[in-house]
């Protein structure tokens, strides 16, 4: 492992002995886990399903994303709840194309960036709790979404209005 491989891991949290860290997934039964990708194995592009990840930061008194988790696309639960990010997510997020649940509730977010209607696979966007006052409208492009939480944002009625026609009918909006 290299220096920067190092670094990169610390930030991440996937730093362990054997250099890869064994996570469960959500949807992966108590007793079987997937591994997070380690940082300097080759790729295998075969026709393996990708292996799945998550990562999660929740309740760190994060100020700020770190941006080594961006790189790690094969990602599928980011959880970054009840920290204290301000701003807006970053654009960045559109790199993460295998995320399926995105949980950001209880932080000072103001805004959301339109690239993450890039994320095709999305299915759970948690957004609660964040003093957001606009959606972007490319979260119609979400077609895969099932769960969008704005409980105690204070988003645009007229956005979401917007939004909701081009969601799935499926798509549980909390409001």
């Amino acid at each position: 492992m290299n220096i920067y491989t190092i670094l990169i891991a610390l930030l991440l949290g996937v730093l362990t002995f054997a250099g890869v860290q064994t996570v469960r997934a959500p949807h992966v039964a108590e007793d079987q886990t997937v591994q997070e990708e380690s940082l300097d194995a080759p790729q295998d592009s075969s026709s393996q399903q990708p292996e799945e990840s998550q990562t999660v930061l929740k309740n760190k008194s994060l100020t700020e994303i770190p941006q080594g988790i961006f790189i790690n696309t094969k990602l599928t639960t980011l959880d970054l709840s009840g920290n204290d990010l301000s701003g807006s997510l970053p654009s960045e997020v559109r790199h993460l194309q295998n995320l399926r649940v995105l949980n950001l509730s209880n932080n000072n977010f103001t805004g959301v960036p339109a690239e993450i209607g890039q994320l095709q696979k999305l299915e759970i966007l948690n957004l609660s709790n964040n003093p957001i006052t606009g959606l972007p409208l490319e979260l119609g492009n979400l077609n895969h979404l099932k769960v969008l939480d704005l409980r105690n944002t204070q988003y645009s009625e007229y956005d979401l209005d917007i939004i909701r026609k081009s969601l799935p009918a499926v798509v549980e909006i909390r409001i």
